[in-house]
């Protein structure tokens, strides 16, 4: 695979929106490896800043995913991971360098005890109707073998 398509769209092909999942690399002074080494986001927003030198900066406007533990779940082998709220509900939201973003993740619905989904639920309500998600590991074999 030479490239990956990801996407921020307000409306994707006429419909609701499609903000894709990403991995985003840590800076850090360690070397993580793994998924200790990345942070989940959510790509709200793609453009670019153009400086007075006509050089141009690739950026995202991206929404942070926490971890929750220091490990994958027991029973599944995934991470879990829960959007990042600030203390007035809001989401954490951050400018970075596309260059940053390592490629696409695919969180998977976390149902808490014995709920069931709403008869009128549609794919594109996931990630404002769920609190927690799982890193789905088994998505492809890139990401199997990158980022576990």
């Amino acid at each position: 695979m030479h490239r990956e398509w990801i996407r921020s769209a307000p409306s994707w092909r006429g419909g609701p929106p499609c903000c894709d999942c990403v991995y985003v690399l840590k800076h850090s002074d360690e070397q993580l490896t793994g998924f200790k080494g990345m942070h989940i986001a959510c790509l709200l927003l793609l453009f670019s800043i153009k400086t007075i030198n006509n050089m141009q900066y690739p950026c995202a406007l991206v929404h942070w995913f926490s971890t929750v533990g220091d490990e994958p779940c027991r029973e599944t082998g995934m991470w879990i991971v829960e959007p990042d709220v600030n203390q007035y509900g809001s989401p954490v939201t951050a400018v970075i360098h596309l260059d940053c973003v390592f490629r696409s993740a695919h969180l998977l619905g976390k149902m808490a005890g014995n709920e069931f989904l709403p008869t009128e639920f549609t794919f594109h309500e996931t990630l404002d109707r769920f609190t927690a998600f799982y890193v789905n590991k088994f998505a492809d074999h890139h990401t199997h073998q990158i980022t576990f």
